[in-house]
């Protein structure tokens, strides 16, 4: 199969795009035609060796992916041979073929595309375990939103909506907010030329926010730390701006706030029974026309080096997705 390796950690450059020996099937797993990979800013720290995760070299990045079930393994009880699936997976999407768990795999809605399903596993699975699981975000609670156009922070706009929150999506330009209001947020901040925390104090009427999600740290995170409302939590998806902030434990006293940590794939692969029933509960909002995943471009497998520096310069709104050539 035709596949991207990683031989050494470095940048996008260091990938290489070769032929390789398709990976084994073992008991348990499902081996699948990859119609689709996701870009996920983990997969730039992944190749560095910066993720937490560093598999053995040489390996094909790629958390998640999406295609149609090609042979089983011994044991495999609910997956079909040609069913329509998504899967995450703690790298091996960027490639022509892959095998996961089938406790990894789900069969998609009827009216998902391929393409859609290849980047909905990570951000949607993120937005929802934070949300719903971790944070226990009401109905009629405000949620705030950084970096609210890319491909993690719009998935938290639309999830937050369906479940009934007011969303303030902040981002760094009037294009990416507009992004963000076409999927659901009731308000926009543009923190390059605002102060975040007084525009929410604003917008809040002095309470602050009730929920912060955020995959961007750095300054942004310590803005939305601070306005936050009483008894608020602020979940740490991710570091995109590259620096990772600290937070002082006597403001989360008096404030009296939680600071939850989100790590969805370790999550999901510890307790795969939790990510089915948030994808069923996903599938379920999706159905109905609450969630429209939005895959901004695509692009060959070959250009994969491509689509993760535009990644790592945070220059995309929505979903970079890779694709196999196949319809």
């Amino acid at each position: 199969m035709r596949a991207i390796l990683c031989k050494a950690w470095g940048g996008p450059a260091t990938l290489s795009y070769e032929e390789t020996a398709a990976p084994a099937l073992a008991p348990g797993q499902v081996r699948f035609t990859v119609h689709g990979a996701g870009i996920n800013f983990a997969d730039t720290l992944m190749i560095a060796g910066k993720y937490q995760e560093k598999p053995p070299f040489p390996f094909v990045p790629g958390l998640e992916a999406a295609g149609i079930v090609s042979e089983l393994g011994a044991g495999v009880r609910e997956l079909k041979v040609g069913d329509r699936i998504l899967a995450y997976m703690g790298h091996g999407g960027y490639a022509e073929e892959a095998v996961v768990p089938e406790a990894h795999a789900m069969r998609i809605p009827a009216k998902m595309d391929l393409l859609t399903a290849a980047g909905f596993p990570v951000a949607y699975g993120t937005a929802q375990l934070a949300l719903a699981y971790r944070a226990k975000l009401r109905a009629g609670e405000t949620l705030l939103v950084n970096g609210a156009s890319g491909g993690v922070g719009l998935t938290a706009v639309e999830v937050g909506k369906a479940m009934g929150a007011t969303v303030i999506a902040t981002a760094s330009s009037p294009e990416k907010l507009e992004v963000a209001r076409q999927h659901g947020a009731d308000h926009a901040i543009n923190y390059t030329t605002e102060d975040l925390r007084e525009r929410v104090k604003t917008l809040t009427h002095g309470k602050g926010a009730d929920v912060v999600y955020d995959p961007v740290g750095g300054d942004a995170f310590d803005a939305a730390l601070r306005s936050l409302a009483w008894e608020g939590r602020i979940i740490v998806i991710g570091f995109a701006s590259g620096r990772i902030p600290s937070v002082p434990a006597n403001y989360v006293l008096m404030k009296s706030c939680s600071v939850i940590g989100v790590l969805w794939g370790a999550t999901a692969r510890r307790d795969p029974a939790l990510a089915r029933a948030g994808f069923s509960e996903l599938f379920r909002m999706y159905e109905q026309g609450q969630l429209k995943p939005f895959v901004s471009r695509t692009f060959p497998l070959e250009r994969a080096a491509e689509a993760l520096s535009l990644m790592m310069e945070r220059k995309i709104t929505g979903k970079l997705v890779l694709t196999m050539g196949r319809s």
